[in-house]
């Protein structure tokens, strides 16, 4: 289980910050009005109290929000949502559930919008020159409508078949 706050992230804000502010340890704590032991301990990695944090982050000038980690947000297949609670259903035996349950995944298949952009982290993006990158452009337009047109004849096709 991960710390619910960034403490990676505040460990290095604090230690930029006091460089940046040419000041010592000591120093720094008396600024951010928190214990010596607790800067140097959050400048190693610690997580400090509620308390103490607020001090810290106050005195970074920065949102308390910013350390917070999102919860994680697990990914909801719809189907499979329905086929749990199918399965838990009471008047259904096991095998009617399922089969339930596998007509909701045909269906959702074949009528589910799922048309999303899809985001590329290029590495290289910075060695790229202009014409390459205008070329690379047109190429992956290219793509996206070839598939575009295809989904959008299969559901087409799907609906009137």
């Amino acid at each position: 289980m991960s710390e619910p706050v960034d403490i990676d992230q505040l460990k290095t804000l604090v230690a930029g910050e006091r460089k940046r502010r040419g000041l010592s340890l000591r120093a720094a704590a008396e600024q951010a009005d928190v214990p010596f032991n607790t800067l140097a301990r959050v400048e190693k990695g610690h997580l400090p109290d509620l308390a103490n944090f607020r001090r810290i982050v106050e005195w970074l000038g920065l949102a308390p929000e910013r350390f917070f980690q999102p919860a994680q947000v697990r990914a909801v297949d719809t189907p499979e949502v329905i086929a749990h609670h199918l399965a838990r259903d009471p008047n259904l035996s096991d095998a009617a559930a399922e089969k339930i349950a596998g007509l909701v995944r045909e269906l959702y298949t074949s009528l589910a919008v799922t048309n999303r952009p899809v985001k590329v982290h290029l590495r290289a993006a910075s060695t790229f020159t202009p014409d390459a990158s205008r070329i690379l452009g047109e190429l992956l337009g290219d793509i996206q409508d070839v598939l575009t047109d295809k989904h959008d004849r299969t559901r087409h096709d799907a609906a009137n078949g």
